[in-house]
């Protein structure tokens, strides 16, 4: 089939918005609550809030600082109120980025670098993390010529620190663990684990993309999360996510460290240019502005009292489904999580007829390897709705299949 060529004309607006409209028309419908993944909402005035902010600064350079400090003060803002939520103390640090993936790798240079400085001779450098870790850490061990090893996780789907510290040799420069990890949504041992950084003087990275605007305000609405944060001595960085539990605009996330006399470690700086010096902090050079406005605008506009009343509602969502998919015959959930990802399965039935059922009732839904079952992702509000109808076509659909 011959490739498409540029378009020789232009069109009328709104034909090519009509086209947008038309292509987005058999994309899944997320407001429904018909899946649990891709999208986190926090309500129409969080979501609104986040547009209007992002088209105030839609054309902005977050690299040019000296034209844009109002970009500047609104990162600080977001750096700084992030660092306050993960314990950091006043030496804390860290960078905006535009993903999970980016603030991963952000951490692991970081890792890389301070261990070069200490060992010059150091050659592949290993990192040691959980078989349930994020693939993104994988990622940027590849980038970063940084060898990822993992280790089996306990029964409870948690870190194994045991079976950790064995594969600790002389090229180990880090541990990783998750907060939560993503496949069964519980929190790693990250207090154990940073024990055995501090005795093997490690770098103990927590990748909590998903729980670190979640965790803090969940425990304000009284649930309990196991700690993770810089208030362990051990963690040197975290990632976090700003645009999952955060609400803010895709994509804004945050590298966060413990120190900033790591900064050179993962800052660029180059000044052998006809132009003059030239510096980035993170991946990117020119960045664009409206998701730090967004994130910047949603977190002045819930303040600590809207996350809280936000992360009360989609616990209870999470607790309303656990509790009825728990009593659907037949299926059980993965594992009891310590904050609002959910999988489920049906042993003895294929997962693939039970998606296909799904399916064919209009629900989106993912499938998990080990072990085969249904991945629910990170629960959010706009799924209220519809937990008693994705109950009830559970509950059809696995007795239709069990018949």
């Amino acid at each position: 089939m011959p490739r498409p060529e540029f378009p020789k004309t232009g069109r009328a607006a709104e034909d090519v918005l009509g086209d947008l409209r038309q292509a987005k028309s058999g994309d899944v419908d997320w407001r429904s609550g018909r899946t649990n993944l891709y999208v986190q909402f926090g309500g129409d005035d969080v979501l609104d809030i986040a547009k209007e902010a992002s088209r105030l600064y839609f054309s902005e350079n977050a690299h040019g600082a000296a034209a844009f400090p109002s970009v500047v003060r609104l990162q600080a803002d977001v750096l700084d109120w992030l660092l306050h939520l993960v314990n950091a103390g006043p030496f804390g640090d860290g960078c905006f980025t535009a993903s999970g993936s980016e603030s991963i790798l952000m951490a692991l240079k970081a890792a890389r670098d301070w261990a070069r400085n200490r060992r010059p001779d150091l050659g592949f450098a290993k990192f040691i993390v959980p078989q349930s870790a994020h693939p993104a850490i994988d990622k940027a061990g590849n980038l970063l010529g940084i060898e990822i090893v993992r280790a089996p996780i306990g029964p409870d789907f948690r870190a194994d620190v045991a079976a950790m510290e064995a594969l600790i040799c002389p090229r180990t420069i880090g541990l990783a663990g998750s907060a939560p990890q993503f496949g069964h949504g519980v929190v790693d041992p990250i207090a154990v684990i940073a024990d055995l950084a501090i005795r093997r003087n490690l770098w103990l990275h927590v990748d909590a993309c998903i729980g670190a605007l979640i965790a803090p305000f969940a425990r304000r609405a009284g649930a309990t999360v196991p700690e993770f944060d810089f208030g362990i001595d051990g963690v040197r960085s975290i990632s976090a996510d700003i645009h999952k539990y955060g609400f803010g605009a895709k994509g804004a996330s945050a590298a966060l460290f413990r120190h900033k006399c790591w900064r050179p470690h993962y800052a660029f700086e180059f000044d052998d240019w006809p132009i003059g010096s030239y510096a980035s902090v993170g991946l990117a050079g020119t960045r664009p502005a409206a998701p730090i406005a967004a994130a910047w605008a949603v977190m002045r506009y819930l303040g600590e009292e809207g996350y809280t009343r936000i992360a009360a509602q989609i616990l209870d969502i999470s607790a309303r489904l656990q509790a009825g998919l728990r009593a659907i015959e037949g299926v059980d959930l993965i594992s009891t999580p310590d904050l609002p990802v959910l999988a489920w399965r049906v042993p003895g039935l294929p997962i693939d007829r039970v998606i296909e059922g799904m399916s064919a009732r209009g629900w989106f839904l993912r499938p998990m390897a080990r072990p085969a079952a249904i991945h629910m992702g990170m629960i959010t509000m706009h799924q209220g709705p519809a937990v008693d109808p994705y109950l009830a076509d559970v509950a059809a659909v696995v007795a239709a299949l069990k018949r």
